[in-house]
């Protein structure tokens, strides 16, 4: 009896881990982007932000399963690879369970995303919802698509970019055009900076992969560019995405809340000093929780800004 209780708490534990916790809080940076310049011109509704931040968190669960799913398969998540133990390679979760599982998760998502579009759009607009569910389709199926089936996307080079318009664009001006119905073509500029934080998040996690995804046959932009060039690449992601959060205040005048939203960078500025005396892969992984939380600590303080002032 306390086997099989010890065996289901193990399991228990391999599935929490599988939904990744510590990728949470950066998937949801873009919404909080977007619902606090929303809030600032009296657009916001509680309803579409608990849904949006409901269809997000949903989708990036699917994808960390996905993603277990399809390195797990593929052999890329091996005795070689520095991190915690994935689901899969752990051997308490089957192919076929995690499959299931991702199932399960795909109708979560497709009825979080129709009832987020109905709410925001209703039934008068045909048209904005199509698209809207068009783009739900495609953030569903990008989401499996990262490690999953022989066209992989995340195997040939292309992570970075995908991860930038999801993360960046899409979240950002997605959910700001659910609440106003309208594009604010200055909004780019903190969606590109939550985008290109988020890039910088994936090349951290690539660059800790770097000899075991090499060894798996597994293409990376870390990997094409190699590990030297990757650090450069990376400090270069995090130093743009920080001037273009400044530019956003500065073409508007906002000096002071410049000087509120350059407190956000600090982690980011703490987080290059000790990446930039890194020299070895493996210590790149601590990092990983810091960058993200600093990116979603940036959020956070963007879209308080845009509440309190």
């Amino acid at each position: 009896m306390k086997k099989n209780g010890f065996r289901s708490m193990k399991k228990l534990q391999v599935w929490i881990s599988a939904c990744r916790l510590r990728t949470l809080p950066l998937s949801i940076s873009g919404a909080i982007v977007g619902s606090g310049v929303a809030y600032s011109i009296g657009l916001f509704n509680l309803t579409i932000f608990v849904l949006t931040i409901l269809s997000t968190l949903s989708l990036q669960i699917l994808s960390n399963l996905a993603n277990d799913y399809g390195d797990g398969v593929k052999g890329t998540d091996n005795q070689n690879r520095i991190g915690p133990e994935r689901a899969l390679q752990s051997g308490v979760i089957s192919p076929k369970q995690m499959k299931n599982a991702i199932t399960i998760n795909v109708i979560i998502c497709f009825f979080l995303v129709v009832t987020l579009i109905y709410k925001a759009f209703g039934i008068d607009k045909f048209l904005t919802s199509f698209v809207f569910i068009v783009l739900g389709a495609i953030a569903i199926i990008s989401a499996i698509k990262y490690t999953v089936g022989t066209s992989a996307y995340g195997y040939k080079a292309l992570g970075d970019v995908v991860v930038f318009l999801f993360f960046g664009w899409l979240s950002v001006l997605g959910t700001y055009f659910l609440y106003s119905n309208q594009i604010n073509f200055s909004m780019f500029l903190p969606a590109s900076s939550i985008g290109l934080l988020s890039a910088a998040v994936l090349n951290l996690n690539n660059m800790r992969d770097f000899e075991s995804d090499k060894l798996s046959n597994k293409h990376t932009l870390a990997g094409l560019l190699g590990l030297n060039n990757s650090r450069y690449y990376h400090l270069a992601l995090i130093l743009i995405a920080m001037l273009l959060m400044l530019l956003y205040f500065g073409l508007s005048s906002e000096y002071l809340l410049m000087m509120i939203m350059m407190i956000g960078f600090i982690p980011l500025f703490i987080h290059m000093f000790i990446f930039y005396k890194v020299q070895t892969p493996k210590n790149y992984d601590p990092q990983l929780k810091v960058l993200a939380l600093s990116t979603f600590l940036v959020a956070l303080i963007f879209g308080t800004i845009h509440v309190l002032i």
